[in-house]
């Protein structure tokens, strides 16, 4: 039992980080129409940028101030480059994002290196937040933060006790996404703020007849998706690793999260960043092949059956292709993805 909850857990605040990054992704495709490439990129920047100011200042600094720096640059990077080719369309759009995530990459390499760096989270989240005892006579029990060794060990050698610690690290990470979610949600639709930005994408005329300044508007957005990438890049980073391809590990899976969620609906980025967080980590949990699930369930299979390459591999072998199978099975039956309103 202790072995699903944490299990669970861990595919929540993965599925929780991965809603950090498309986020912002969401923002920007849903306010200003804008699929950005280098968005991963911006994630990348808040990793690096946020691991020189703590060598300063400290995380918590860096937590906050990275954010506002990969924003600015966002914004900087939407009133210089991408405002001048809107007039162009989409392509136009997608190309110069995609040139930007190249040259951020060789700038990064230039300014960091290419090894990794050491991006430690601050002492007090490098603990565990809880820990699961089972016991195999008292069942399972909870205890808040780590327990000393004595109590996961036995002195009877009948007696088993399995202790299952959840790191305090995840367990910020997914208080941080949640208050991003309630923030961004709370921000759209019960703001002012929120629906001049909704109405500057489908009136824009309408927005700056009544006096607001729709491309000032539209660069406030690119700016606000771009720092909540750093944001997601400052915890991921510290979380996991700062190093030159963290961009290229996570940006093919949040455009498979903005597209099976739905093009725009940040409920469905919500959705689809947990399912497939979920179904990755159980993926890897439970490291079954189809051979060995036969045997599991009594079947019998044939030596040239057992021999086979593809009845051996586990299902963590095929985990990092199942998002995209999922990303397959939404476009053929459900363009529109899980919750969204227009086909992707």
């Amino acid at each position: 039992m202790e072995f699903f909850i944490i299990s669970m857990l861990n595919g929540l605040s993965y599925g929780l980080l991965l809603f950090m990054l498309s986020s912002g992704l969401t923002l920007i495709f849903s306010m200003m129409g804008v699929l950005n490439f280098a968005h991963a990129s911006f994630y990348m920047l808040g990793a690096y940028i946020a691991y020189t100011i703590s060598t300063i200042t400290g995380f918590w600094p860096a937590l906050v101030l990275a954010p506002l720096v990969v924003g600015a640059l966002g914004a900087l990077f939407e009133v210089v480059c991408l405002r001048r080719v809107h007039k162009f369309g989409h392509v136009a759009e997608l190309l110069i994002t995609f040139g930007l995530s190249y040259v951020v990459l060789e700038l990064v390499q230039l300014i960091w290196g290419r090894l990794a760096l050491e991006f430690k989270p601050p002492q007090s989240l490098q603990g565990s937040i809880f820990t699961l005892i089972n016991h195999s006579g008292d069942g399972l029990s909870f205890q808040w933060g780590s327990v000393p060794a004595a109590m996961c060990s036995a002195s009877d050698a009948a007696i088993r006790v399995v202790c299952s610690p959840f790191p305090a690290t995840r367990g910020f990470m997914m208080i941080v996404a949640l208050v991003m979610l309630v923030s961004v949600w709370l921000l759209l639709t019960r703001t002012r703020i929120g629906l001049v930005i909704q109405a500057a994408l489908t009136h824009p005329q309408m927005v700056e007849a009544l006096g607001h300044n729709v491309p000032r508007v539209f660069m406030l957005v690119f700016g606000a998706g771009t720092a909540l990438a750093g944001l997601a890049g400052v915890i991921g980073g510290s979380i996991f690793l700062t190093e030159p391809s963290m961009a290229a590990t996570v940006g093919s899976v949040i455009f498979v999260v903005v597209v099976v969620g739905g093009m725009g609906s940040l409920s469905g980025a919500f959705l689809a960043s947990l399912l497939i967080g979920v179904i990755q980590t159980f993926s890897v949990a439970f490291d079954y092949s189809l051979g060995t699930l036969a045997q599991q369930l009594g079947l019998q299979l044939g030596t040239s059956v057992s021999n086979n390459t593809y009845v051996k591999l586990t299902l963590s072998q095929v985990a990092p292709i199942l998002p995209y199978m999922f990303l397959v099975l939404i476009l053929i039956f459900r363009p529109r993805g899980l919750l969204g309103n227009r086909e992707a």
